[in-house]
């Protein structure tokens, strides 16, 4: 099985196709995991995969417990891999023609009460870097609804503290999303008290490990599941949580479906409609400051 036409697609994915990180992370892990099962089954050929060998590889993603959305998503890496082939002629069909996706089950998310999400704010002690550093994450995660990844993402020169905005950025496009004023005041204490302690350098990364780098996702993991056991708090808080729980209680204080899709920066607001069918017609800035409760 050739290296070399997977290290070319892969090539192909980064610079051609213009996804998010998120994405095309996601892809690449997809057609690496595909490549190991063609390998485990003596599949040497990529012209020798045919649809039911496909169907057979997501039959045992099923097996193996994985969810409908992630089977889904692997079957359109697929799709995207094969017709990468034929465009380039080295196979002669598409073995992933007419093959339909399984329909995604849509799920309320698991979220936070009110009261949890208040217990678990207060725990960092704002008065030392780690302290502060953590309460300006947590804060800023519930304030916005950020992705985890975006989250470490940041740079000190996204969080605009004289219009209270935060600009995130990706590889397509950027959106601006106001921050609620608990989180204004955790972050200026973070960044004008301490974080200027670690590193001076103002276009640095907003969030620090004691070494004055970039604070990794892992790292950001082990914090929530710290303030979460010291808060005794029953729930295994993820940051996919902070953000579901942003999303509902918005709507719950009035959001409309719009503002939150545009927020959360979802490109289809389908994904948005899993937290509410409630909309208005509100500016972005009027409903946040309206709704959120730590505004």
């Amino acid at each position: 099985m050739s290296e070399k036409i997977v290290g070319d697609y892969l090539d192909y994915m980064k610079n051609e196709k213009k996804l998010t990180d998120n994405t095309l992370e996601a892809y690449i892990r997809d057609i690496l995991q595909f490549k190991e099962y063609l390998q485990e089954n003596k599949i040497s050929n990529y012209k020798d995969a045919t649809k039911t060998t496909i169907i057979t590889y997501l039959m045992s993603l099923q097996k193996k417990g994985r969810s409908t959305s992630t089977i889904s998503r692997n079957l359109a890496s697929i799709r995207c891999f094969f017709q990468y082939l034929l465009n380039k002629r080295i196979i002669d069909e598409d073995p992933t023609s007419n093959l339909k996706s399984p329909k995604c089950e849509k799920r309320i998310p698991s979220i936070l009460t009110m009261e949890e999400v208040n217990l678990l704010l207060s725990q960092p002690n704002p008065k030392d870097f780690k302290g502060a550093r953590d309460k300006a994450m947590l804060e800023l995660i519930y304030a916005t609804g950020l992705r985890v990844s975006e989250i470490i993402s940041l740079n000190v020169e996204d969080i605009q503290l004289d219009s209270s905005l935060l600009i995130v950025r990706d590889n397509v496009n950027q959106r601006a999303i106001p921050i609620g004023s608990k989180a204004m005041e955790a972050l200026t204490n973070y960044i004008s008290n301490y974080r200027s302690n670690v590193v001076k350098d103002q276009e640095e990364p907003l969030f620090l490990n004691y070494s004055g780098k970039r604070l990794t996702r892992q790292g950001f993991w082990k914090i929530i599941k710290q303030y979460t056991k010291k808060a005794n708090i029953n729930k295994d808080i993820t940051p996919q949580i902070l953000r579901h729980s942003f999303a509902v209680h918005l709507i719950e204080n009035g959001a409309d479906i719009k503002t939150v899709q545009e927020i959360l920066g979802h490109s289809d607001i389908s994904t948005t409609q899993i937290y509410s069918f409630a909309t208005s017609n509100k500016e972005l800035r009027e409903v946040y400051n309206s709704s959120h409760p730590r505004a």
